[in-house]
């Protein structure tokens, strides 16, 4: 814990002298009471505690299971680690072209028509005749 973390009570309790000056006014059957709750506190922590290292070991346990099981199959950790390569796609060829002011549109057939294209359509020109052959 960090200094900015502990609040005012924490303080007196870990704090020897000012826990006594705390506890003054307090009878011997309180602290007893005080103790007693304490001590459950520490052994609910000790058994929490252990409890996680329980896990933790098998946890471990299970891990150099599985690293056996990955050698006995002739396979090492960078297999599957490994992450498929992908392979970058290559651009479709163009499927269709028109010429417009000495300048050519070419069009995969793929998203939306250019606009020469769509335009020479529309005036009744079928798709058919910008065909790249």
């Amino acid at each position: 814990m960090s200094e900015v973390e502990i609040t005012e009570f924490q303080s007196i309790l870990l704090h020897a002298r000012r826990f006594k000056a705390s506890v003054k006014e307090l009878t011997t059957q309180q602290l007893i009471e005080v103790q007693e709750k304490l001590n459950a506190i520490v052994e609910d922590r000790k058994a929490a505690d252990e409890a996680l290292k329980e896990q933790e070991q098998a946890k471990l346990a299970q891990i150099e299971q599985l690293k056996s099981l990955i050698e006995e199959a002739g396979l090492s950790l960078d297999d599957l680690s490994s992450t498929p390569i992908k392979r970058e796609r290559q651009p479709k060829p163009p499927k269709y072209a028109i010429t417009v002011d000495g300048e050519q549109v070419t069009w995969t057939g793929q998203g939306r028509m250019p606009k020469p294209i769509k335009a020479a359509i529309d005036n009744g020109a079928s798709l058919e005749s910008f065909l790249i052959k």
